[in-house]
């Protein structure tokens, strides 16, 4: 079995001097300040992760382009596999984004409004550079095409753009096979529902786009300890368990979630 990636992230925003700073929230709102983006990718360099993930988080909302000086930076501390996201709309912001030092990137909204930037970035810089974000949120209605069980009612997952802003109409299990078969290298899968709870990852609907593509999925939103990185992998069948607010806030420190996953028979890079 492949090991299991631990991966933090962080979600960075402009403050209100303008200059970029890690936030944290709870379903996507009521952010707080949390610190500096480029001490905070260098602290977990330092602390074992597996990959880093930086995401600005309004870039696509506010219509800006992704703020590459600080991924410049933040690329400089870390040397382990870095993802950038965060309004990526074009083959040249691919470009760019990689320039800056990302070793991948992460697209959403750019991808939902043209499904052919993933082909175009898979045919120019390879597929294992393109990560396609998901951010899904739970419908309880007869609009999806995939549904599932979630506390005994039926519900679909609906993809959702502008930072969870605005739905689509678009079911995120046809969207995941549609990313992969254009050529996606990894889908990132973010819970609306679960992010910023504390109270696990969102597993029905990890499980239901890892069963329906061959791609790896990193699960997203909800983690609160060691426990719910083994439920993901164990349930739900992810390949990498993405947490920010327990690692933020020291509640656990990806040495403990790692050494906890080597307990229970998970296999996990040193």
């Amino acid at each position: 079995m492949l090991t299991k990636r631990i991966i933090p992230c962080i979600d960075v925003d402009l403050d209100e001097d303008g200059n970029a700073a890690v936030y944290t929230g709870v379903n996507f709102e009521n952010l707080r300040y949390t610190g500096d983006p480029v001490e905070m990718a260098k602290l977990y360099n330092e602390a074992g992760a597996d990959e880093f993930v930086f995401l600005d988080i309004t870039a696509s909302a506010d219509g800006r382009e992704t703020m590459l000086g600080v991924v410049e930076d933040v690329a400089d501390e870390v040397f382990i596999p870095l993802t950038v996201g965060g309004g990526i709309r074009t083959r040249d912001d691919i470009k760019e984004t990689l320039r800056a030092g990302a070793d991948k990137v992460s697209i959403n909204t750019g991808a939902l409004e043209r499904p052919e930037l993933i082909t175009e970035g898979a045919e120019a810089f390879g597929s294992q550079c393109i990560v396609i974000s998901v951010d899904a949120k739970r419908r309880f209605d007869g609009q999806g095409e995939h549904y599932a069980q979630v506390d005994g009612e039926s519900c679909w997952f609906e993809c959702t753009v502008k930072g969870g802003r605005e739905g689509t109409g678009v079911d995120v299990i046809e969207w995941a096979t549609e990313a992969e078969s254009r050529g996606a290298g990894e889908l990132f899968v973010n819970s609306i529902d679960a992010d910023g709870t504390e109270e696990g990852y969102d597993i029905p609907l990890t499980k239901g786009v890892c069963d329906a593509v061959s791609t790896p999925v990193i699960a997203s939103s909800g983690c609160g300890g060691p426990e719910d990185a083994y439920e993901v992998f164990t349930d739900a069948g992810a390949d990498a368990a993405l947490a920010a607010s327990i690692f933020h806030f020291d509640e656990y420190s990806i040495r403990e979630v790692k050494e906890h996953l080597d307990e229970r028979g998970v296999p996990v890079r040193p």
